[in-house]
């Protein structure tokens, strides 16, 4: 496998791009983008992240082809893969950008070239598989990550709060999800002690899950209601057991 002749198009940007702005990218060079079925396109509407290699390339004489796979990481925890197809065999000797939504319609179009196939298995070395994107455990809903989080850090009352740098990093997340753990939600001045756990979950840009916790309580001197927020889960379960120890 040889390096591609044209990688302008697969660069990084200067910022991150977002999966709706990767997918009208690689639509918008695609020549047969509009033989994408509707229903391939319904399910990318809303895509939580994305990721882009190359699959496969060949070099002969002058003569170029390179596969790419990009795939995105939907709402439903599912994956939804676009194979592009780049090459230089017309006449102008232009690289020309195809995408298909069927390995078998990617093979059928790469047969079609003057230039050797792809492997039977039409695959990469195992030396060089990628690994498939992990299946989230939540189900997350787009937001504003940002915002979510400074809400939370702002209603937390406890000293030993997450670094900062954790909380930069789950405020770029491109979802979030709030599930409760433990307990009731609680109300101030209740007879007896009311305790919640919530856990923040956050989807990162590149499938990665990290969870900042939150624990809501009422065991303070006067039954006021409290917010405290950890990075762990055992952090926010201590916190819970030494704030019942301290009004035993």
């Amino acid at each position: 496998m040889s390096v591609p002749y044209e990688m302008a198009a697969y660069e990084p940007a200067e910022s991150p791009e977002s999966p709706e702005e990767h997918l009208a990218r690689l639509l918008g060079r695609a020549l047969n983008s509009f033989e994408l079925a509707d229903e391939v396109l319904r399910r990318l509407d809303g895509a939580l992240a994305h990721d882009s290699s190359l699959h496969s390339a060949h070099h002969s004489a002058g003569l170029h082809r390179e596969t790419y796979r990009h795939t995105w990481l939907l709402a439903d925890g599912q994956a939804l893969t676009l194979w592009e197809l780049v090459h230089n065999v017309t006449a102008s000797g232009e690289p020309q950008h195809e995408v298909y939504a069927d390995p078998e319609e990617l093979r059928e179009a790469t047969v079609r070239l003057p230039l050797p196939p792809d492997s039977p298995e039409f695959e990469l070395p195992a030396y060089v598989q990628l690994a498939p994107m992990p299946v989230p455990r939540h189900m997350y809903v787009r937001g504003d990550s940002a915002d979510h989080v400074r809400r939370l850090m702002r209603r937390a009352e406890n000293t030993d709060r997450p670094a900062r740098e954790l909380t930069e990093l789950v405020a770029a997340a491109a979802a979030y999800e709030i599930t409760q753990s433990f307990g009731r939600p609680c109300r101030a001045g209740r007879a007896k002690l009311g305790y919640a756990l919530y856990e923040h979950a956050f989807l990162l840009a590149d499938g990665e899950e990290v969870s900042l916790w939150e624990v809501e309580h009422t065991a303070t001197p006067d039954g006021r209601h409290m917010c405290e927020v950890y990075a762990t889960e055992d952090e926010a379960r201590a916190a819970m057991e030494r704030r019942a120890a301290q009004l035993s």
